[in-house]
């Protein structure tokens, strides 16, 4: 398969990266092994390998011909290339694709190595940094466009203007969000502002055991944990491994909340609403329709800057449908499972289902709004599981 189709595959797919040092974070993994990392990450569900063949990074040729030896996955070749002899260089050490960075090209020099890498049979990520560079990407015919949350002159990561970029960014190319990931919810965010693939590199270098690190990050469903009314409880939340805390701003619920409480880093705060989106700001908003004589109708938009990343399949309200499952393993695209979920079946209903997250609320309470960290820790546990 080529690289670009190993990215466009359904789902959010990562590159993988293999680098033994970091001009900003110095040695990461000196006496990293590439063939023995390029086999892991192909079993753990890389997409794709980049390899670092800069010697700043540590990285050699070599590396990607022992990759290449080792992996059948498509290989990225990760420099500072200028030259079609690079691009010839990349493609003869086994690489599918090799990188293109806009900060340090000019425009013919991107349209002269993009026909090189054509006529080589070779796929280019160009790489942007900021809005121009993005302009610059589009307007140039860039299939695979690369948005690094790193800046190359200050090493500062900017995961904010990366997903505003990210999103920005045409939705007929491959979109892939570049460095800062190191857990799965920031995966998850790059995917719901539009990327496609992921690249890890640092995060996974850094790590005991880099596939299954690479496994954590792309591992799915995500577990959201609704209904909540305290912080005490929030907390809880995220100390089990929740990914998302819910928030219901519905007059008349029996576990309304009067706000979106703060959510610690690395947890998307999620506000649930019916009829209009909430003034409050969130990470996320779950929106149900109305529906006459009932709080809410059965299902909910998932959406992110008021743009719609998904489905929430839900029980009909205070009724139970015993299709529910079989209905939600029908549906496609990106879908979160609500309804009836608890410790003791939220395991069997995401074998039956497979979605994308998975959400419960009063399965886990003491009383309305008040959670039973016990059971919080159950459910998460068995979602994660």
């Amino acid at each position: 398969m080529r690289f670009r189709d190993a990215l466009a595959t359904p789902g959010l797919t990562a590159i993988a990266e293999v680098k033994r040092r970091s001009p900003s974070a110095g040695d990461l993994r000196p006496d990293a092994d590439p063939a023995r990392l390029a086999a892991a990450y192909e079993r753990a569900g890389a997409a794709a390998v980049s390899i670092l063949v800069d010697e700043r990074f540590g990285g050699t040729w070599d590396d990607l011909r022992a990759a290449r030896d080792a992996a059948a996955v498509p290989l990225l070749a990760k420099g500072f290339f200028s030259t079609e002899d690079d691009l010839r260089t990349a493609r003869g050490a086994g690489a599918d694709a090799a990188l293109l960075i806009l900060r340090d090209l000019d425009d013919d020099a991107v349209r002269r190595l993009l026909a090189a890498a054509g006529d080589l049979g070779l796929d280019t990520v160009v790489e942007a940094h900021d809005a121009p560079e993005l302009a610059r990407a589009e307007a140039l015919g860039a299939p695979v466009i690369g948005v690094n949350a790193r800046d190359l002159s200050t090493f500062e990561i900017d995961r904010r203007a990366q997903l505003e970029l990210v999103a920005r960014a045409p939705r007929d190319r491959v979109v892939v969000a570049e460095s800062g990931i190191e857990t799965r919810v920031q995966g998850a965010e790059a995917e719901l502002a539009g990327a496609d693939a992921i690249l890890v590199g640092s995060a996974l270098m850094r790590s005991p055991d880099p596939a299954a690190k690479l496994g954590e990050l792309l591992s799915r469903p995500l577990v959201k944990v609704c209904g909540l009314t305290r912080e005490e409880d929030v907390a809880a939340a995220a100390e089990a491994g929740a990914d998302m805390v819910g928030f219901v701003l519905v007059e008349g619920s029996p576990r309304r909340a009067t706000e979106v409480l703060p959510a610690p880093d690395g947890v998307l705060a999620v506000a649930v609403c019916v009829g209009d989106p909430p003034a409050e700001a969130a990470d996320l908003v779950q929106l149900y329709p109305r529906e006459d004589g009932k709080l809410r109708a059965r299902d909910a938009a998932l959406l992110r800057a008021g743009h719609e990343v998904g489905k929430v399949l839900d029980q009909p309200w205070q009724e139970h449908d015993p299709e529910h499952l079989a209905r939600a393993a029908r549906a496609k695209g990106r879908i979160m499972l609500a309804g009836g979920l608890g410790p003791e079946n939220v395991a069997a209903a995401i074998e039956q289902v497979r979605p994308w997250a998975v959400d419960a609320s009063s399965s886990l309470e003491r009383e309305p709004g008040v959670k039973d960290h016990a059971l919080v820790r159950a459910y998460v546990a068995a979602a994660r599981g």
